[in-house]
């Protein structure tokens, strides 16, 4: 049984840095991409980056791409999402996702595996 467990949210102002961590545990995840995506309210799941896990290749939304990066530790079965210049807009709960795929798949019906969600709020 896989299971995913997000940490590292909280308030921030705008400008500010954060990193989340996924805590990835229930299997080995070489076949394996995951995914961080955020949910504001009244709003949609969107998808914010994804890491292939067997070769570290990385996609991400153009709403973050040059502000977030996304990596992982195989050693620890943990992935990060850094994210840098926070703003107002990027407040949402964020979750990570897994999914047996080679491509890094954006929406959020093709992931069979869901965190709890963390909640990042950046301030004006």
């Amino acid at each position: 049984q896989v299971q995913l467990v997000e940490s590292g949210g909280g308030l921030v102002q705008a400008g500010d840095s954060l990193r989340l961590s996924c805590a990835a545990s229930g299997r080995t995840f070489d076949t394996y991409v995951m995914g961080w995506f955020r949910q504001a309210p009244g709003k949609e799941r969107e998808f914010v980056a994804g890491i292939r896990w067997s070769d570290d290749h990385t996609y991400y939304a153009d709403s973050v791409k040059g502000r977030f990066t996304i990596s992982r530790d195989s050693a620890k079965n943990s992935m990060y999402l850094q994210m840098n210049s926070l703003k107002p807009p990027d407040t949402a709960v964020y979750y990570c996702a897994a999914v047996s795929a080679w491509v890094i798949l954006t929406s959020p019906a093709q992931y069979n595996y869901w965190g709890q969600g963390t909640q990042v709020t950046v301030s004006p």
